[in-house]
């Protein structure tokens, strides 16, 4: 069996990120799109929130850009079945507009999200610095290259992936190397360059905000993905796009868990340019179920 991927991860993101308009009318918008074929055949959760937002741009004026995004995972969603994208336009304002977008399988629905949209506006201006102490990509290794061992099937789950990624201080797909800690920190890039459209690059952002960032909870208790026994599933997801940028060139997620309770846990992200330009800041919260703990 090979290693290689059985497709192109770079079309097959630009092949999801571009929705079909529905001749079905109802009092919303209707767009459709196919899912990445996944190894274990479930939907990944970013691909989902970056076509929901794909579907709520197509509804607002082309000069407002979404701000902010807060949507729920409802379901598990089957990667080799269709979905079909509903948008209520909910408020259009002279600077402001919201969106509701739901996205269904089989006329039940897997994901829910609200998302506002501004036109470009001056303002004050402040970012958090990017860390000054990670070592660059180039003198990390590459994912791959922590993969020895796994079976081809399970590498898929990495190969597969339109993203480079490069850890610090190190992945924790089969182990946990150091102290556990509550943060970490992810170089990323999509494998090749990415059309020049910005549109592209807000929902592929989106689309790379959903990987890895569950990790920093996993790591605060020295718990790697190889748990046997581990459950992991997204409950919600929240984004804010803070300024522009290209998701083909290296950027730094810095990652950190405030807290973990009653089998969930909190992560927060936040994505900057290799040019320290602070682009997004995420949370997101996940139902984790470890074996030792919760029995």
């Amino acid at each position: 069996m090979t290693d290689e991927p059985l497709i192109d991860p770079i079309e097959s993101l630009l092949e999801v990120l571009d929705l079909a308009e529905s001749e079905a009318r109802t009092t919303e918008d209707i767009f459709t799109g196919v899912s990445q074929p996944m190894p274990l055949g479930r939907v990944y959760g970013g691909q989902v929130l970056a076509q929901s937002i794909v579907a709520a741009s197509r509804t607002v004026d082309g000069d407002r850009t979404p701000h902010s995004m807060h949507g729920y995972f409802l379901r598990p969603g089957d990667a080799d079945r269709g979905i079909t994208f509903a948008v209520d336009r909910i408020h259009d304002g002279r600077s402001f507009s919201t969106r509701r977008t739901q996205a269904f399988q089989e006329g039940v629905p897997i994901f829910s999200m609200i998302a506002s949209f501004q036109i470009a506006d001056e303002g004050l201006e402040h970012q958090k610095p990017m860390p000054a102490d990670v070592p660059p990509p180039e003198e990390l290794p590459d994912v791959e290259d922590h993969l020895a061992g796994l079976h081809p099937m399970s590498k898929r789950l990495f190969t597969d992936r339109p993203v480079d990624l490069r850890h610090v201080p190190s992945p924790i797909y089969l182990s946990v190397e150091g102290d556990p800690q509550p943060h970490q920190a992810v170089w990323m890039r999509t494998r090749r360059t990415l059309p020049d459209d910005p549109a592209i690059h807000r929902a592929a952002l989106a689309y790379l905000s959903d990987l890895t960032i569950q990790e920093s909870i996993l790591r605060a208790h020295g718990v790697p993905w190889a748990t046997r026994g581990l459950k992991v599933a997204s409950l919600d997801h929240a984004m804010w796009w803070h300024r522009p940028g290209r998701v083909d060139d290296w950027m730094l997620y810095v990652q950190h868990s405030p807290s973990a309770r009653g089998g969930r846990g909190l992560a927060h992200g936040r994505v900057y340019q290799r040019d320290g330009r602070l682009l997004a800041s995420v949370a997101q919260e996940i139902m984790v179920r470890v074996p030792e703990v919760a029995g």
